[in-house]
């Protein structure tokens, strides 16, 4: 017996047999799974080789005993020539991780045949976390709350997300503190929606795009540098004294790496305006961080006879633009109103970014049709 379903191929309806949708089930599953083990296979083999460059950097410096400098010049031109031969992924604070990581995690935990032989595959045993987990990790200072920290990932099968978020509500302290610890932990390993991880946003992760060489297609990265650089160019072209300062400037805060995406200096106000753009609503935590850049640039870009950053906050999502301003943190509103009559009105930032994004999903869907 066959049942009729709303799908149809032209205006023929589709007959499908009974127990379909078993089937379907079953192979979605059995793909879903298949595409994990994928993920976390390479992201195994992936964090072992790490280790072992990370190894050989520490060994090439003599355990530490090289001269001053010797070891930045060594990641400088290990940078250069491994970019030039693998692509990304070997910036000289990546190969710093690696070493970090090989110094977190030295020979003793690690099996001395597997390590001596460069079997990879055993060595990739010993790295059951994401090679992005151990990176989160590393940032945490204390070494019996790092321990912590993986052994309640191991044990609750926490996700990336997971770990961050409990790394940041200092799970650890709480945890200690506590009167009843095995209820705290028991509440840690439980996880919500929002922690379910997808193949899709696995294979998704950039270390593991780096680490396969796999171009940014998987991601919305393209569509987002073509709008920074419209943005770019539109600032610019409004004539109100935008002068282009850098794009993708990096900053460091702790052990975190963050990047801006453009960074202009405007001559009438004489500070610097640093913008950055979100694919997706706009959250509280997108402000936090802005002020964060804004105070950061204040102390380490600006130059003492300017006025304090100002920020520019630029969202777009499905149907939606938002630009948003930063400005809560100046000396005075005074200077705040100052900086709204000589900035772009944020309804017109808001067009000009709804515009550019229409143009470029049609672009990008004539490119497809061609195919």
């Amino acid at each position: 017996m066959r049942r009729k379903t709303p799908q149809s191929e032209g205006d023929m309806p589709i007959a499908l047999p009974v127990g379909y949708a078993n089937i379907h089930g079953g192979i979605v599953q059995l793909l879903d799974a298949a595409r994990h083990a994928v993920v976390r296979s390479v992201n195994a083999l992936m964090t072992a080789s790490y280790w072992e460059i990370g190894r050989r950097i520490f060994e090439a410096e003599q355990k530490g005993r090289r001269r001053a400098g010797y070891g930045e010049q060594l990641l400088a031109r290990l940078s250069l020539d491994l970019t030039a031969r693998f692509g990304r992924g070997f910036s000289p604070d990546n190969l710093e991780n690696m070493r970090r990581f090989f110094l977190a995690y030295p020979q003793t935990g690690i099996s001395e045949t597997a390590s001596r032989k460069l079997n990879l595959s055993e060595l990739a045993q010993t790295f059951t976390l994401p090679w992005s987990a151990y990176v989160r990790l590393l940032s945490v200072t204390d070494v019996g709350a790092r321990r912590f920290y993986e052994t309640e990932a191991l044990r609750g099968g926490w996700s990336v997300r997971q770990l961050d978020r409990q790394i940041g509500s200092q799970f650890y302290e709480r945890t200690i503190l506590s009167k009843n610890k095995a209820a705290m932990l028991l509440k840690g390993r439980m996880s919500g929606s929002e922690d379910v991880i997808s193949p899709d946003d696995a294979i998704k992760d950039p270390y593991v795009l780096e680490f396969l060489d796999l171009k940014d297609e998987y991601s919305e990265s393209d569509f987002e540098a073509a709008l920074i650089q419209r943005l770019e160019d539109f600032l610019i072209e409004l004539g109100e004294g935008f002068t282009f300062v850098g794009r993708q400037r990096r900053l460091r805060i702790d052990q975190t790496w963050y990047r801006v995406d453009l960074v202009f200096f405007h001559r009438k106000l004489r500070c610097l305006v640093i913008v950055d753009l979100k694919l997706g609503r706009l959250t509280h935590s997108d402000v936090g961080q802005m002020h964060m850049y804004c105070n950061y640039a204040k102390e380490h870009w600006a130059y003492p006879d300017e006025n304090p950053p100002v920020g520019l906050i630029l969202c777009t999502d499905k149907g939606h633009a938002l630009a948003r301003y930063a400005l809560d943190g100046l000396p005075s509103k005074v200077m705040a109103a100052n900086y709204r009559m000589l900035l772009p009105n944020a309804e017109m930032l808001q067009r000009e970014l709804e515009k550019a994004r229409r143009r470029l999903e049609f672009r990008s869907s004539q490119d497809r049709s061609q195919e």
